[in-house]
């Protein structure tokens, strides 16, 4: 069968995944859609099939790289992907006392934001580069670009799949593949309703996939949205660093415990 798109969501059982997903639903569009929670995806994959998609999903932490690769490399042979979309993502921080972290919550993110979209993107390239042809939106985060200090892990592998993206743009853009570099900030999702703490210029989640969607669609070299806050983070960063920290540690929030 012939579609008018492939296209590969992870983390699409919730917010900026699902969101995107059903954005893309249509007769014609072949979805892969991945995520960790079996109901919250059956549901995401029931909005899109009721939109006419064709959807299949597939039950898979994108931080154990070999299930997850072998899965993509099966979908990509019955349908090959026009748009990747690595959308899973984890998000953590100090106690409420302000105490670290901790290794575990540390690597989980690290794993999970950073390693979960090289595990999403590596397997895909040598058939992408073949083909000379498809898009690729890598999601950071605000918090890329000035590291958050109460929550330092988040920013650091928000920062590595900033890094990775632009990497990536730079070396495939010639080779024909557009790829993306989504620095999205505050939107609402259950990510952010744990967030206990200011969400400056927060914007619903449909203007967002509507912003990111627009952008991959005209294969945009960068989206920056909303760009003000990005703008106060990139301040943060050119200033002396002791008015920075300051800055990032008056900029108080807790966030609840959950994935």
């Amino acid at each position: 069968m012939t579609y008018t798109a492939s296209i590969l969501v992870t983390g699409a059982s919730s917010g900026l995944g699902a969101g995107l997903a059903k954005s893309y639903a249509a007769p014609g569009v072949r979805l892969a859609l991945t995520a960790r929670d079996a109901q919250r995806l059956e549901a995401t994959a029931a909005a899109c099939r009721t939109q006419g998609a064709e959807v299949v999903t597939g039950l898979f932490d994108v931080a154990e790289a070999a299930p997850l690769g072998a899965w993509l490399l099966e979908q990509d042979a019955i349908a090959p992907f026009d748009i990747l979309l690595p959308c899973a993502g984890v998000s953590a921080g100090t106690t409420v006392e302000g105490e670290p972290e901790g290794l575990e919550l540390a690597t989980m993110q690290v794993r999970a934001n950073l390693l979960g979209t090289i595990n999403t993107i590596e397997p895909l390239l040598p058939r992408l580069i073949a083909r000379k042809a498809g898009r690729i939106a890598t999601i950071a985060s605000s918090a890329a670009l000035r590291g958050l200090a109460y929550s330092p892990a988040y920013s650091a592998s928000k920062a590595g799949v900033r890094a990775y993206g632009e990497g990536l743009r730079a070396l495939l853009t010639p080779k024909g593949i557009s790829v993306t570099v989504v620095v999205p900030g505050f939107f609402d999702t259950p990510m952010t309703d744990r967030w206990k703490g200011p969400t400056p210029f927060i914007v619903s989640l449909d203007k967002m996939v509507s912003v990111i969607r627009a952008g991959v669609d005209r294969k945009a070299k960068r989206i920056t949205y909303p760009r003000l806050l990005a703008l106060g983070q990139q301040a943060a960063d050119l200033m002396p660093a002791a008015w920075g920290d300051k800055i990032m540690r008056n900029f108080h929030f807790h966030i609840e415990p959950g994935r």
